[in-house]
């Protein structure tokens, strides 16, 4: 896992670039928790009721759903600190031994207009490859967001890659409008660091 933001600058052109970008974003700092997507090959659904915004993805990558899962949640903590320590500082434990009821904490590197968010894992299942969480608290809420909550499935497609889909469902606080192009924003951007991932896993086909 060493010098993994060198190897990724290596293999992809664009990758600094917009990485760069991202740290500046407020909707991406709220987004980047959740880090699954790719910017084509997906499908998306949009449901709004009074005070809540369901989004429904589901995405598609060259690389087996058993790595990626690894990778973007068991391994979050270690992995995507080096990969974007731009927009991230670091992932720590603030409560609880990695399963249900575990809380934790990201804090957004200096610089960011945010400082953290903290996370509540729901359930974690490796063998189905499905996790569940629920976004608590942070500054990168912005006063507009009660919680969001997560569910994020893995499953292997005939090419040898893998299909994820997430189910994201915002809660606003009463008299807030969350705005659809704030959301999709976020998803856009908080793909290029999916992309990030992808590009080394696909370099390091041992990691």
């Amino acid at each position: 896992m060493q010098s993994i933001y060198a190897s990724i600058s290596q293999s992809t052109n664009t990758t600094s670039s917009s990485l760069h970008h991202l740290t500046h974003s407020k909707v991406f700092q709220f987004q980047l928790i959740h880090l699954l997507g790719s910017p084509s090959d997906h499908f998306q659904d949009h449901k709004e009721n009074m005070g809540v915004v369901t989004y429904t993805d589901e995405l598609t990558s060259p690389v087996p759903a058993p790595r990626l899962f690894k990778a973007l949640i068991l391994e979050a903590d270690s992995l995507l600190p080096k990969i974007v320590p731009q927009a991230i500082k670091s992932i720590e434990t603030v409560e609880g031994n990695g399963g249900p009821g575990t809380i934790k904490q990201l804090n957004f590197a200096e610089g960011s207009q945010f400082k953290y968010v903290k996370h509540r894992i729901d359930e974690l299942d490796k063998e189905k490859m499905i996790y569940k969480y629920t976004l608590i608290e942070g500054d990168a809420l912005m006063d507009k967001i009660e919680y969001i909550s997560y569910e994020i499935s893995f499953e292997a497609s005939p090419d040898g890659g893998c299909k994820s889909k997430n189910v994201s469902v915002y809660h606003s606080k009463p008299g807030v409008e969350i705005k659809e192009e704030e959301i999709k924003d976020g998803k856009e951007k908080a793909a290029a660091v999916f992309k990030a991932v992808e590009a080394y896993l696909l370099a390091n086909p041992d990691a």
